[in-house]
């Protein structure tokens, strides 16, 4: 294969002559950069799921390479999205500053992409965002999330905004669009047409459904969890899921629009295209209905990329979000700055393992001072100091996590190993939270009687 012939050349050069064999100039692509906000990693057609109806990114995925274990690190915040979006556009764990946003005079992703010759053009949601890193992109438009939530259009603002920036563009410097979106996150408003696919058929429950979560994770009753009664009822989940893929399909259709356009000016063999969330969310899994919790439907987020160099296929490897920027450096050539905690996985491209750069073997996981998580290939740990409890799952044989294994005396090496693993990572990321406490609070949660006015 074409690794062969290039061996000890870096990974930009053979991007540069997969491209020159196209017949397109070697010169460094376009980067489109897609996010969704609220987005389960499990929630698009092309990943498995029954039902939801994104033609325009299932079409992506079989374009490119299908990322099955994409994760955002966590939050020092209920609202997972800031921390999520701030390690994004930072590269950087959240423990590396002080308060809800990274600071923009470190290396960041615009300014790298500025520093590369790229004109950046950033449009997105107003809340939940890294205000003083967007400022560093070349144009930086706001949305009224509210008003975008409630339009029934979701991604339309945004997508119109990109068709306008695209022939408006210096078409002599290539670009790099991140464009922000808010939906699938509630209030979930979808127009006719996108609910119409979900009323004439049973919306299935997610496989780990629970009418309420067996203990208190220290997060029970943030705004997220006050969306739906407790305990949670089938029918009452069944509506948000439904909300919630019609919204998924809205926003399929808008990204559509502008992929299309892509063609339409001949810039889609040019052009490195990423799409993800910037986190996932419960809705009914394991009697939860937000993304405070570190359970793979919370942080686990599609990855899917596409474009020029990159083959078709699926990687298991294991990625943050935060490794993106890293990534997206490597893959057009430029220089990735000293100090990132993200690191780049762009050998995953060049589908060629034994030519250099390691996968990570774990991933860290936090949230709060209320829970930590670590896993690997097959496990995964997670520690709530505040109970003095742990979990175990065995993700090979049980992705659902829904057979907690920490109590069975069989695997109490494993859990001891991965414990030690869980301090490592604590050191190396700069988080001193205790892993337990003298005194652990009750672990029953007894909901509150009512819910509070909406």
């Amino acid at each position: 294969m074409l690794a062969q012939v290039v061996r000890g050349l870096g990974l930009a050069v053979l991007l540069a002559n997969l491209l020159a064999t196209e017949g397109v100039a070697a010169e460094r692509p376009n980067v489109l950069f897609l996010l969704a906000d609220d987005l389960r990693a499990d929630t698009l057609g092309a990943l498995g799921h029954p039902i939801v109806q994104t033609p325009n990114l299932d079409q992506l995925a079989r374009r490119g390479v299908i990322f099955r274990n994409a994760y955002c690190l966590g939050g020092n915040s209920p609202a997972v999205c800031l921390p999520s979006r701030n390690m994004l556009l930072s590269g950087r764990a959240y423990f590396r500053w002080q308060g809800p946003y990274a600071p923009a005079d470190r290396p960041n992703f615009p300014t790298s992409m500025k520093d590369a010759g790229y004109v950046a053009y950033h449009h997105g949601k107003r809340g939940n965002v890294a205000v003083e890193i967007q400022k560093r992109f070349d144009e930086n438009h706001i949305l009224q999330d509210e008003k975008e939530r409630t339009s029934g259009q979701p991604g339309k603002t945004v997508i119109d905004g990109a068709l306008d920036f695209l022939h408006r563009r210096d078409a002599s410097k290539p670009f790099f669009m991140y464009l922000a979106f808010e939906a699938p996150h509630d209030p979930r408003v979808a127009a006719p047409e996108f609910r119409k696919p979900y009323e004439a058929r049973e919306t299935p429950l997610p496989r780990n459904f629970l009418p309420l979560h067996p203990f208190d994770n220290g997060e029970m009753t943030v705004r997220d969890e006050k969306l739906a009664a407790w305990p949670r009822t089938e029918a009452e989940i069944r509506q948000h899921l439904r909300d919630y893929h019609a919204v998924i399909t809205g926003l399929d259709y808008h990204i559509g629009r502008l992929l299309r356009r892509l063609d339409d000016l001949d810039l889609s063999k040019n052009t490195l295209i990423i799409f993800s969330s910037d986190n996932g969310l419960a809705i009914g899994s394991h009697g939860l209905m937000g993304k405070q919790s570190l359970y793979d439907h919370s942080m686990k987020v599609p990855l899917l990329f596409a474009g020029p160099g990159v083959p078709r296929g699926e990687s298991s490897a294991l990625v943050y979000l935060h490794d993106l920027y890293p990534t997206v450096l490597e893959m057009i050539g430029a220089t990735i700055p000293q100090g990132l905690d993200g690191q780049s996985f762009a050998r995953e491209f060049t589908r060629d393992q034994a030519k250099g750069g390691t996968r990570r073997e774990s991933l860290f996981l936090a949230y709060r001072d209320e829970q930590r998580a670590v896993r690997d290939a097959r496990w995964k740990l997670i520690r709530y100091p505040k109970l003095n409890k742990s979990q175990l799952f065995d993700l090979s044989n049980d992705p659902d996590e829904m057979h907690d294994l920490a109590a069975n005396p069989a695997h109490a090496a494993e859990m001891e190993r991965l414990m030690e693993l869980m301090k490592d990572w604590q050191r190396q990321l700069g988080d001193a939270t205790p892993l337990s406490t003298e005194k652990p609070r009750r672990e029953r949660f007894v909901p509150p009687e009512t819910l509070p006015k909406k």
